[in-house]
């Protein structure tokens, strides 16, 4: 669970990034139902906190895609022998 000290959209952003992995900022937008402002401050706390990392997108230079810094991480740990 996150900090109770989040704002709630700042946790509810990060619900969706764990369950659907990397996301634009439309694509948070559309699956949280929450206004384009609310999701940017959101974004904001959460970059704060380094709970997530932003991303360059290769499709879309103008859009960033942000991950849950902790999915991340776990994917380039390298294999234990």
């Amino acid at each position: 669970m996150y900090p109770t000290t989040l704002p709630p959209s700042s946790r509810t952003v990060m619900q969706i990034l764990d369950a659907g992995g990397s996301m634009t900022h439309k694509d948070l937008v559309q699956k949280s139902h929450l206004a384009p402002r609310t999701v940017r401050y959101a974004l904001k706390k959460l970059k704060e906190r380094g709970l997530i990392i932003e991303k360059f997108n290769f499709r879309d230079a103008r859009q960033i895609i942000y991950q849950n810094r902790a999915a991340y991480e776990a994917k380039i740990q390298p294999a234990c022998v």
